[in-house]
């Protein structure tokens, strides 16, 4: 059976890519997704002798974590006694605004949205996601609201965990709360009040501290969980985000201003371990910087994958947030301006024109729709080698072409995006400043 389906193209080394329609035979896998690999002993024990030892003790100091955590549970849970409900779930950012006036932070409704915060920090020092800010942790309640994938499967990269995203910077989580308390413990001054929220925002970049991998990465979730939650994780911004937050802790101004000389040092030099392992983990094609995953393997720094439909590929919208980061950094080496450089040019080069990625009114769900008014769009993910648009699907089959994805998968994840174009309008007004 033959049908019409849309082939991408990559014209040229420096070229846009163009969008074609062509007619093909039946729905074609270009391979399988592979799993990301877990930070392991064995996987450590075969590293160059010097690395092994700041590896061995990081993996050490991650379990023991863990242990602690579970430990500190099961001692508020009294044999016999009922264990309260999950923490209810949500957009939890949303619970904790950043924006309000600075008096607000002094006042009751933030002073309760502080004090759940800090009653959900675990032992390690950090928070899991997607939970509303509000009602206090209950003795025995879990730290984390159920986050398991209620569609896994046998086999999944994502398979159910009843100890998961137990300290995540996972869709912004661990970071905002961090601020939200800083911010409270600034407001109330030098009233006592504030030392329960300025010990739970320092305990948080401790945390932080401690995640930070040896080479300057950071993982989705610590205490380490395995697969692709140990790997360096740029998805949704979290690196760019727990860095940002450090660069204003070293500070020590503004809201931050209560962090100790000491912490605020130990912040400057992860924050710039962590710009090193992004340049680092910059993808080099053919001699040429391009961009970056949305994972990077923890100990290779190569791009792994993520679930079962996110492959090991170059990542346009995570690309795009760390070229905005690295320009906005207040100091910039000759090495951080190459990178700078590359990335914009590696975006510029996998533009797509003349394309609008939106319903079409038939049933069918998004795709790319003719539309020489419609601004650049890019694919979320182009091939290490080739630079050509990918597709994954829930069962792991890797597509050339959308279509081709379960009509769930297609509809369900952004496949294209404009997200970039901003950042390389903010690149070429930074070009022409200078």
């Amino acid at each position: 059976m033959t049908r019409t389906r849309t082939a991408i193209l990559t014209i040229g080394a420096m070229s846009c890519l163009a969008v074609v329609q062509a007619t093909s035979a039946a729905a074609k896998v270009v391979g399988m997704n592979q799993p990301a690999e877990s930070v392991t002993a064995a996987r450590i024990a075969a590293l160059p002798v010097g690395q092994r030892g700041v590896w061995t003790a990081y993996l050490v100091r991650s379990q023991a974590a863990m242990r602690a955590d579970k430990a500190a549970l099961a001692a508020e849970r009294r044999p016999g006694a009922p264990v309260p409900p999950a923490p209810a779930t949500g957009n939890g950012v949303l619970t904790m605004p950043l924006d309000r006036a600075a008096g607000w932070y002094a006042g009751p409704e933030a002073r309760r949205i502080a004090d759940s915060i800090v009653s959900f920090q675990t032992p390690a020092g950090g928070w899991s996601k997607n939970q509303p800010r509000g009602a206090t942790r209950l003795p025995g309640q879990a730290y984390v609201a159920d986050n398991g994938n209620t569609a896994a499967r046998p086999g999944d990269f994502d398979p159910p965990e009843t100890w998961h995203y137990v300290g995540t910077i996972d869709n912004d989580a661990t970071t905002h709360e961090i601020r939200f308390l800083a911010m409270v413990a600034t407001g109330l001054g030098k009233d006592a009040a504030a030392g329960p929220y300025r010990m739970g925002a320092e305990r948080g970049l401790r945390y932080l501290l401690n995640a930070q991998y040896p080479n300057g990465g950071w993982p989705q979730v610590w205490p380490l969980e395995g697969g692709y939650h140990d790997a360096i994780t740029l998805n949704d911004n979290a690196m760019a985000q727990v860095l940002d937050l450090l660069t204003d802790a070293a500070d020590g101004t503004g809201d931050f201003v209560f962090v100790p000389a000491a912490l605020r040092s130990q912040a400057r030099a992860a924050a710039a371990r962590g710009v090193a392992c992004i340049l680092a983990m910059q993808v080099v094609r053919d001699g040429r910087r391009t961009g970056w995953g949305q994972q990077h393997d923890a100990l290779t720094l190569a791009i792994t994958s993520a679930r079962n439909y996110e492959p090991a590929a170059l990542a346009a919208p995570e690309s795009a947030a760390v070229l905005k980061y690295l320009m906005g950094l207040p100091r910039r080496d000759a090495a951080v301006e190459a990178s700078i450089a590359a990335a914009a040019d590696w975006l510029r080069a996998s533009a797509i024109h003349g394309q609008a990625w939106r319903d079409a009114g038939d049933g069918l769900g998004r795709r790319l729709i003719p539309d020489t008014a419609a601004p650049p769009v890019w694919a979320r993910f182009y091939t290490v080698d080739g630079n050509r648009p990918l597709f994954g699907d829930r069962d792991k089959t890797l597509h050339d072409d959308y279509m081709e994805l379960s009509t769930g998968r297609r509809r369900g994840y952004a496949w294209f995006g404009t997200a970039p174009g901003a950042v390389l309008a903010a690149y070429d007004a930074r070009a022409g400043q200078r």
